[in-house]
């Protein structure tokens, strides 16, 4: 076997080769996955689809989840770039302040 074929070589980005701004935040949005937040929810892709998932892998440029049940192929693990992703669904019951370690903010308190 090729060893480029070989699937345990890490991917690594060609020099010349930069992702979209939104495709760099969903890559960090998964690689900062908050502790307290279980690793599964429902992707929704560029591709029209919405996949519930049970757990992922993050990667240079690619996304790997797996699937809670497989497609109608049989397949479990699916494999793609963050461009194709569109939104993030959570499917459990989150407290607010699980995004703040994200980033996410609230609006001020209005004055009574």
């Amino acid at each position: 076997m090729c060893p480029a074929a070989d699937w345990r070589i890490p991917l690594k980005l060609p020099m010349n080769s930069k992702m979209s701004t939104s495709a760099t935040y969903w890559k960090e949005f998964f690689r900062e996955w908050p502790a307290g937040l279980a690793r599964k929810g429902v992707l929704v892709t560029s591709f029209g689809e919405q996949i519930p998932f049970s757990g992922f892998l993050t990667g240079d440029m690619f996304l790997a989840i797996e699937r809670v049940t497989p497609d109608t192929l049989g397949a479990r693990m699916l494999v793609f770039p963050y461009e194709a992703i569109n939104a993030l669904k959570i499917t459990d019951v989150v407290k607010t302040e699980t995004f703040t370690k994200l980033g996410f903010a609230g609006a001020p308190k209005k004055a009574s």
